[in-house]
């Protein structure tokens, strides 16, 4: 993919924290006017990859190009195509919400149109004359999200967008996002919440231990990555010999029946079961959060999904 396509480009990202290994080799291509979901738990580094890809942190090795320029030697023309929303978020509890708002518009250049944000506000339903101190949890999100969107940056990166947002908010946020993207811009967005990833990514990206294990749309994704299949057969027959196809486990044998998960493309199975005897077989794709669940059951490699 061209460089006047891609919003945001790692290659090999690695960051660590004394003996701690937060990034360990994060490649990312995400095209511009895509929203991107970032995908892990606390603690799989999505967080240190956002601060990275706007210098707020160093990685260790590694490069990064946000919007065809690099971050550490041109900062400012990053950050001033950039809306970004901090997973802490820390404001001035003495200003209003309005005077937090026209002070970080400052730091724009005041290049923010007040209509747009009145807009913003009023659909967050955000009450710009109360002192931060006196907002909720949620209200202060709200704050921060406004601010993310309120100059159109050619790109958004949001660190957990919708924390504290009750889920009538959550939607509002959710339209206000595909809204961007319709506009342009690009959405990069982390959460731990799978089914907001499902619902709003276009494409997604699952990030265990500082390593993306997974890349795909979130249909792709459960289509190829695991599924299951029912097969019933028309007499009782050793289905041993399909726990021998690559990609293939067997997960259930009842009588004449078989409950088969299966990785990747389905061809090889299909061949294999070609030599059976089968009256009937039905397949499953799995949700995101299933394939979520497999990167992250216990242990180290992948457990089966239920």
């Amino acid at each position: 993919m061209r460089d006047e396509q891609v919003a945001i480009r790692t290659e090999g990202l690695t960051k660590a924290y004394g003996p701690v290994q937060a990034l360990r080799g994060v490649d990312l291509t995400v095209p511009r006017g895509e929203i991107y979901g970032f995908l892990g738990p606390n603690g799989a580094g999505k967080t240190t990859t956002i601060r990275c890809l706007l210098d707020l942190i160093r990685p260790d090795g590694g490069t990064i190009r946000i919007l065809g320029h690099d971050p550490q030697a041109d900062p400012v023309a990053v950050r001033s195509r950039t809306g970004y929303l901090p997973g802490e978020l820390r404001l001035d509890d003495n200003l209003t919400a309005e005077a937090m708002l026209h002070y970080l518009a400052g730091l724009r250049g005041n290049e923010v149109e007040w209509a747009f944000v009145r807009q913003l506000t009023a659909r967050l339903d955000l009450d710009l004359g109360r002192q931060i101190k006196n907002l909720s949890k949620g209200n202060k999100q709200k704050v921060g999200v406004v601010q993310a969107l309120m100059a159109r940056p050619a790109l958004l990166l949001l660190d957990e967008p919708t924390a504290g947002l009750d889920p009538l908010m959550q939607q509002e946020v959710y339209r206000l996002l595909r809204e961007a993207r319709d506009r342009g811009a690009t959405v990069f967005f982390s959460s731990h919440i799978v089914g907001e990833v499902e619902e709003l990514a276009d494409r997604v990206a699952i990030l265990r231990a500082g390593t993306i294990v997974e890349e795909a749309e979130p249909e792709q994704m459960t289509r190829l990555t695991v599924r299951r299949v029912r097969v019933q057969f028309r007499e009782a027959v050793d289905v041993q010999p399909l726990a021998e196809v690559p990609g293939v486990a067997i997960a259930a044998r009842n009588g004449r029946q078989a409950t088969l998960q299966v990785e990747g493309e389905m061809d090889r199975l299909v061949k294999a079961l070609a030599a059976y005897p089968i009256s009937d077989l039905v397949t499953e794709n799995v949700s995101l959060e299933q394939v979520f669940l497999a990167y992250y059951g216990a242990g180290s490699g992948r457990q089966e999904v239920s």
